[in-house]
This record gives C-alpha cells, structure tokens and sequence, in this order.
C-alpha cells in the first residue's frame, strides 16, 4: 500500500514542481515582452485617435471646435448627420462612389483571372515576353500616366462621364500577377480530365478555374474596392462636373464652401463606414492578401 501511494504521489508531485519552475520562466517572458506591448499600445491609440476626433465633432453641430475641450463633449446631436443625408450632393457622391467600386471590382476579378489562366496554363507565341513586359510595367509611377492617360480619355470623349472614370481602371496589372501565379499551381490534371470530358476553354474556365480561385478572388476584391472607394487623384481629374464626383473628391470640395466642420466630419464618417465593414468581413483575406503579395 505505501508503494502504490508513494507511485501515486509522486507523479503529482514532479509535476507540480514543473509548473513551479515554469513560472519563472513564463514571468521573465513577460517583462520582456511588456515594452513592446505597451508599445504597441501608443501606436493603437495614436492611430485610432483620427477617428475618434472624426466621430466626436461630427457629434456637435453648430458648436465652435475648442480643443481638447471638443474632444470630451458634455452633449451629443446626430443633426449633422441629418443635414448630410438631405444634401443635395452627398447622396448622389455615395451613390458614385459605390457604382465606381463595384463595377471596377467586378470587371478588374474578371479581366485578370482570365488573363491569369491565360498566362498560367495556356501556350502561345511570345507569352513569357508579353507577361513580363506587363509586370515591368508597374515599376512605372503611376502618376507619369494621368496626363497620357487624360488626354487618351478626352479625345475619346470621356471626361465627365463615369464610363471615362471607370475604364481605365479595368485592366489592373497588379490583379493579374497575382492571378496568374495562383493559378499556376492548380495541377494540370484537372484541366485534362475537362478536356477528356469534352469540356471547352469557357467551361473549363468557369467550372475548374473559377471555384480553384475563391481566396485569392475574395482578397483582390477587398484589395481593389478599397483602393477605389478612397481613390481621389482620377476621379479629381477625370470629373469637373459636381454631380459626378465621388465621395473623396466631393470631401475636399466642402471645404471651400464653408461648409461647417461638423457636417464634413459627419461625411468622412459615412464615407468610412463601407470600407470599415468591408475590411471586418473580409479581414482574414486581406491579411492573407497583404502576406501573398510579400511572398510573391
């Protein structure tokens, strides 16, 4: 009986005294990683700060902006937010600012997935040429193209039309080297096995290619409509005309109204809500996205 008890208490024992001589450890970890944390906590706080003073004077309508005073208020008011919805303008620049996004998004994901499987899987003369000359393509500033590009789309009658504003975003570079090298590693066999089963390139393409690609589709759909939901420097350009404007440019243009300070933080904060919602949902593809484009 004193064996089988000593057998039992033992176990127990060297484990406790493991536990024991972890502490020490797991302690020494601690305050080792605390500077960092509380680094990173400076750094959070710094960075949501915009937004809170965004959200908080949108808040106090018709009251001068003291600072800090204004950042702690005694009162709230949404009335800045209804004069914002009953504009006349504001609306109609969501409005833009969404058919801008959607649209470039849905046709950037279909021109560069079928540019990526054709670059991918397919054979033909001068590809590897073709592909690299457009890779070598995005080292080139994007704003050396705006004029070339403004003065393509006026002689083409573009300017002040949304069509001008959304075609030349179409073709994404970017989009379709991602594509192309996520396609490359869907195996062979599968597009065989299509083409033994009499399947054509469309079919092959919507059914084999298409399904194959959903995560890399879903990060550059997040990529790309958060890029053109807060594109400014075209949509500027392209569109003088105030009804044609999206809500970025529209943003800038209050300010030299004299439009009270509440009322555009009350736009900025509509302005942001999309794009917040659209980072919560797809959030774990736009971390993959940014970790994919390292890789690449």
């Amino acid at each position: 009986m004193m064996s089988e008890t000593a057998a039992t208490v033992l176990p127990v024992s060297s484990e406790r005294t493991r536990q024991l001589s972890r502490r020490p450890h797991a302690l020494r970890t601690t305050r080792r990683l605390l500077p960092m944390h509380l680094l990173l906590i400076v750094i959070a706080v710094l960075t949501a700060f915009p937004f809170y003073a965004m959200v908080i004077i949108s808040l106090q309508p018709g009251q001068p902006i003291q600072m800090p005073q204004s950042l702690f208020p005694t009162s709230i008011s949404f009335d800045a937010f209804a004069d914002t919805l009953s504009s006349r303008n504001i609306p109609r620049w969501a409005v833009n600012s969404a058919i801008y996004s959607i649209v470039s998004t849905f046709f950037v994901l279909l021109f560069a997935s079928m540019a990526g499987y054709a670059f991918a899987k397919k054979r033909f003369l001068g590809r590897e040429m073709i592909f690299w000359v457009l890779v070598a393509m995005l080292m080139i500033p994007y704003h050396l193209t705006i004029i070339p590009q403004y003065i393509l789309v006026g002689d083409l009658g573009g300017l002040n039309t949304m069509w001008g504003m959304l075609v030349p975003t179409l073709a994404n570079t970017s989009a379709m080297f991602l594509m192309r090298q996520f396609i490359h590693g869907i195996p062979d066999e599968l597009l065989d096995a299509a083409k033994i089963d009499g399947a054509g390139e469309f079919r092959i393409y919507w059914s084999i290619i298409l399904p194959q690609t959903k995560p890399i589709m879903a990060t550059l759909a997040t990529f790309v409509f958060l890029a053109h939901w807060n594109d400014f420097l075209w949509p500027m350009i392209s569109q003088q005309s105030a009804e044609n404007h999206v809500l970025t440019v529209g943003l800038n243009t209050l300010q030299e109204e004299q439009v009270p300070l509440a009322t555009i933080m009350a736009a900025a904060v509509i302005s942001f809500v999309p794009t917040f919602l659209v980072f919560i949902f797809f959030q774990r593809y736009f971390v993959r996205g940014v970790m994919m484009s390292g890789l690449k």
